[in-house]
């Protein structure tokens, strides 16, 4: 794959302003994402209207925002903290861990122990919530106890990604929809990002049961087979890995007290392999997820439906149509839970 130099978005002078006004510091990662100081998630009051519009903005741009934390969050804190982004209300869909604070439900508690959180989660690129029609707005992920020997979260700034994508596969990619194997509902595989308005890609490496494509010139559809599915799938798994050498992906790697928040339509997420390594071999790792409400549905183009019957017959005739938690196996032997 070509080496081509990173297209995300520098600051915003204007944005870092509003943002020192009010106290706090942004400032870029590299390659992708930004850091945040001196804005307390703890607070009962969240930042002014202009500041949160700042931060939305930046992370909607960067990918993700790191907020950095003297002492550690509680539960509340980091739930409310959640509900400052986009549809500014939980949507938890997830089991509920027996060690998670409280019981709360807006909490995923994720662990390399299954005593202490649900083990083995998201080791595919993807991005929470693909399968509601709407998808999930923002995500949080807050380290409770990050593990001695690493076992971070990898980003890929998906903007970044469709612009490395050479140009005979921008315009297939953009007639092609994806079909979420547990609940059928419809996403394109190219979007607009409703913020920065930049071409994103969009598939879910472990819930596709199936990709339908717009024939070119014509007001027809058909399904990828086996073999072409298996392509799409390593393409879009390629695509996105190149980002860590190619300055639009990172491995990054939480500390003590960390809070990040993903703008979910702009950067796919998949657990570093190490994550899930061993307590024994890594140390023990302890994360809390939240997931915000989307604000507008992803819809495919092309006048397909929100939804399809994926449990159903296959509507098309041929190629891949699977149903089911897991979705196609696009690899032997991958870990593929979600």
């Amino acid at each position: 794959m070509t080496t081509r130099q990173s297209t995300l978005s520098p600051l915003d002078p204007q944005r870092v302003a509003t943002i020192e006004a009010f106290g706090g510091t942004i400032t870029p990662l590299d390659p992708v994402g930004a850091q945040v100081q001196g804005i307390d998630l703890s607070a009962e009051e969240a930042p002014p209207a202009e500041v949160l519009e700042a931060l939305e903005q930046e992370m909607a741009h960067r990918g993700f925002l790191v907020f950095k934390n003297d002492t550690q969050l509680s539960a509340d804190d980091f739930l409310r903290a959640s509900c400052w982004w986009g549809g500014k209300e939980l949507h938890s869909t997830h089991g509920v861990h027996p060690a998670t604070p409280g019981n709360n439900p807006h909490i995923f508690r994720l662990s390399n122990d299954q005593r202490h959180g649900i083990p083995g989660v998201g080791p595919q690129w993807h991005n929470d919530g693909s399968f509601n029609a709407d998808t999930f707005s923002h995500s949080g992920y807050h380290i409770i106890r990050p593990a001695e020997k690493g076992g971070g979260t990898y980003f890929a700034h998906q903007g970044a990604a469709y612009d490395a994508l050479p140009e005979d596969r921008k315009e297939f990619w953009s007639r092609l929809s994806s079909v979420n194997s547990a609940s059928g509902v419809v996403h394109p595989v190219v979007h607009e990002h409703p913020i920065s308005k930049r071409k994103c890609i969009w598939l879910h490496l472990g819930m596709t049961g199936a990709v339908i494509e717009k024939l070119p010139d014509e007001e027809a559809f058909r399904l990828l087979n086996e073999d072409e599915l298996t392509q799409l799938c390593h393409e879009y798994n390629d695509i996105l890995n190149a980002g860590l050498e190619n300055g639009y992906a990172t491995a990054f790697e939480y500390q003590e007290n960390d809070c990040v928040f993903i703008d979910n339509l702009a950067v796919a997420h998949r657990a570093a392999p190490e994550a899930h390594l061993p307590v024994e071999q890594q140390g023990l790792r302890i994360m809390h997820r939240s997931t915000v409400r989307g604000m507008q549905d992803l819809a495919p183009g092309f006048g397909l439906p929100q939804h399809v019957n994926i449990q159903g017959p296959n509507p098309l005739g041929e190629g891949v149509w699977k149903g089911g938690g897991i979705g196609f196996r696009w690899e032997e032997g991958i870990p593929m839970q979600n």
